[in-house]
C-alpha cells in the first residue's frame, strides 16, 4: 500500500551509522540490530548511507548491501531513505538507481561538496537526479560541509516538481520553516539536520529532525517531538537541554563519537573508516559524562551502572 512521504517524513528520524567489524567489513548483524531498535522505538523511517553512515567511504556495492539489508530487516514496517551522496551528478544518479533497485522508499541527496556549484548548477544537479529515478527525492542542505547553500529561491524552483518531497536542513537556521511555509506545496516536509537546533527548528514550524542523537536516545527524542506538537514547550526544552552535552560530543567528533556511544550500549563496535579514526580517550570520557547527564534508566542499565 502506498503511503505518501508526508505521512512518514516527520518526527525524529535517525541517521544510522554503518557498523564495521575489526576487519573493516560491514557488520550486518549489528546494523540489523540498530534497525530493529529504532523500529521498536516507533520511528517512521530510517536514513541509511548518508552522513552518519560514512557514505563517502562505502563502495557502491557496499551501499547497495546496506540498503538491501535495511529493506529486508524492516519488511515494510518503516520507510527506508537511502543516501545518494556524490559531488558528481552522474555518480549520484548511479547511486540513486542502485537504491531504487534495492528497494528504498526514497533517496536523500546533498548539495554537491567541494565543487562549489552555482545555484543554477545545484538546480540542474537535483533535477537530473530526480528525472533519472522513480523514487521521491529528499533534498539535503548542509552548507558547513558543502560550502554552497541550497538557496531558498533554488528550493522553491525545485519544489515546482512534486518529485521533491522534503528538505533536510542542516543550515542551523531555525527561522527557515516559518519563512518558507507559505511558499511550499502542501505535503512538503522540512526537517532539521542539526541536532543542536532541532528543538527551536521544530518549535518554529519544522516537521522534525534527521538526527544522530536519536540513534542513542530514540524514546527521549520522540517525547521531545510529541511535547512540542502538544504545545508543551517548557517540558520539551527541559528534555532537550538534557541531551545537549551528548549532542555537543557528537557534533565535535562525528561520527566517531556516535559509534563510541553506541558501543557503550553494546550495540556495535566503535570502528570507523579512514580518514575518520576512533575516538581518543579524552573524548571518550566526555561521552560517558554526557550519558550521565541524560540519566535515562535504559541507557544507564546499558552502561552497566
Amino acid at each position: 500500500m502506498f503511503i505518501p512521504p508526508s505521512a512518514w517524513f516527520t518526527g525524529f528520524i535517525p541517521d544510522l551509522p554503518t557498523p564495521f567489524d575489526p576487519a573493516d567489513a560491514i557488520d550486518l548483524k549489528a546494523f540489523a540490530a540498530l534497525c530493529e531498535r529504532q523500529i521498536a522505538a516507533g520511528v517512521p523511517a530510517l536514513v541509511v548511507c548518508e552522513t552518519a553512515g560514512e557514505a563517502s567511504t562505502l563502495s557502491p556495492a557496499e551501499q547497495e548491501l546496506v540498503i538491501r539489508t535495511a529493506v529486508d530487516v524492516v519488511r515494510g514496517r518503516v520507510r527506508i531513505i537511502a543516501g545518494a551522496v556524490s559531488n558528481s551528478t552522474s555518480h549520484a544518479i548511479a547511486l540513486a538507481r542502485r537504491a531504487e533497485a534495492a528497494g528504498a522508499d526514497a533517496v536523500m541527496s546533498v548539495v554537491p561538496a567541494y565543487n562549489k556549484p552555482m545555484q543554477e548548477g545545484i538546480l540542474a544537479h537535483f533535477r537530473s537526479l530526480a528525472g533519472a529515478i522513480g523514487l521521491p527525492v529528499i533534498l539535503h542542505d548542509a552548507p558547513s560541509r558543502t560550502l554552497r547553500p541550497l538557496a531558498d529561491e533554488t528550493l522553491l524552483r525545485l519544489v515546482e516538481s512534486r518529485r521533491f518531497v522534503g528538505l533536510r536542513d542542516g543550515s542551523g537556521d531555525i527561522t527557515r520553516p516559518m519563512r518558507l511555509s507559505r511558499h511550499l506545496p502542501a505535503g512538503f516536509r522540512v526537517l532539521s539536520g542539526d541536532d543542536s537546533t532541532a528543538f527551536g527548528f521544530i518549535a518554529d514550524g519544522g516537521d522534525g529532525a534527521i538526527s544522530e542523537v536519536a540513534n542513542i536516545a530514540p524514546d527521549l527524542c520522540r517525547t521531545i517531538f510529541s511535547h512540542v506538537r502538544q504545545g508543551r514547550l517548557q517540558s520539551a526544552r527541559y528534555l532537550d537541554q538534557r541531551l545537549m552535552p551528548l549532542i555537543a560530543c557528537l557534533a565535535k567528533e562525528d561520527p566517531a563519537a556516535l559509534k563510541y556511544a553506541l558501543s557503550l550500549l553494546g550495540l556495535m563496535q566503535p570502528t570507523t573508516r579512514l580518514p575518520i579514526v576512533p575516538l581518543h580517550p579524552a573524548a571518550q570520557r566526555d561521552v560517558v559524562r554526557a550519558f550521565a547527564a541524560i540519566a535515562d534508566e535504559e541507557l544507564i542499565d546499558g552502561l552497566g551502572a
